[in-house]
């Protein structure tokens, strides 16, 4: 019941943060904006700690794979998705990033050994179908290069993401729990995006409207503090690859926010696209529920190694 728990708020709230970074996008610098988002979410993340007395301090070695998870976590995967969002919908992006799945898989294969099956090759052929689908025709007609951008930078957000998926399996299988992990995690992101925003010279621009700052601390608060303590504490509990199944749902609230707020019209082509895109997700794991727990398997020998 508790995996289920899990499972639904994360698809509630990651289905509706992509609309609202859609709405961070513009008056304020993308790294200004995630420093933001991430500056407040680790200082309310650490508060909350502090207060119930559930704040621990993890050991030199831990930090060092810590840092690493807010690298893929809280810092670079956000910058990809930041950029996408200023070429294509936010439903879009969610739609490719529903293909973690696919990348959760490979890389527990490259990173713990983890056998890659029949069905995931199958899904990854039918995702790869859905995109093209639902990019392929207007690529075809008009070559737009900004479509192009914003495909390679959700793209590449979600590669990150999936690897920060790995380092919090690790993480999680040498002792260190997601909350913990996130916690720091985020303090450490917000500073990896301190140092970029003084290294390139990017101004630090105030949040211009009332409209910026909701969003901005719906996503630090809900979708960050809560969404991904929520999503990795399915990580722990049932494994990378099984958490991913909730991406399975992410596209269908993303999208129809996205119909509602940025006008995104539905196609022919693009409905057949998100149902190919969804059903290479739901082959992957036919016959194993997110809710069924299972625990994230890792190799004899190198639990709490520091592999991946």
């Amino acid at each position: 019941m508790l995996n289920v728990l899990f499972f639904v708020s994360t698809v509630l709230i990651w289905g509706t943060t992509w609309i609202a970074i859609s709405m961070q996008v513009g008056p304020v610098p993308v790294l200004a904006s995630i420093f933001y988002r991430f500056a407040t979410a680790g200082v309310v993340f650490m508060a909350v700690l502090f207060c119930s007395r559930k704040m621990t301090i993890p050991s030199l070695r831990q930090h060092r794979f810590i840092f690493m998870q807010a690298l893929c976590l809280f810092s670079i995967n956000f910058i990809f998705f930041y950029n996408s969002a200023s070429y294509i919908s936010s439903g879009l992006i969610s739609v490719i990033f529903s293909l973690a799945t696919i990348y959760n898989a490979v890389n527990a294969r490259l990173f713990f050994g983890d056998r890659i099956t029949g069905r995931a090759l199958v899904a990854g052929l039918l995702g790869v179908a859905g995109l093209v689908l639902l990019f392929g025709p207007d690529l075809l007609v008009d070559l737009n290069v900004n479509t192009l951008k914003g495909i390679a930078f959700a793209a590449l957000g979600t590669l990150f993401f999936s690897f920060g998926n790995m380092v919090s399996r690790r993480n999680s299988a040498a002792g260190v729990s997601p909350v913990t992990a996130n916690a720091w995690g985020m303090l450490y992101g917000a500073a990896i995006l301190l140092v970029l925003i003084v290294v390139t010279g990017t101004p630090v621009v105030a949040p211009p409207d009332g409209r910026y700052l909701a969003a901005m601390l719906y996503l630090a608060v809900v979708g960050s503090v809560i969404g991904f303590t929520t999503y990795l504490m399915l990580v722990a509990r049932v494994g990378s690859s099984q958490a991913a199944y909730a991406t399975v749902l992410f596209p269908i609230v993303a999208l129809a926010l996205s119909s509602v707020f940025e006008g995104y019209r539905w196609t022919f082509h693009g409905v057949c696209g998100l149902v190919l895109t969804l059903l290479g997700n739901v082959v992957m794991f036919s016959g194993r529920g997110p809710g069924r727990p299972r625990l994230a398997a890792v190799p004899r020998g190198r639990r709490g190694s520091g592999a991946a």
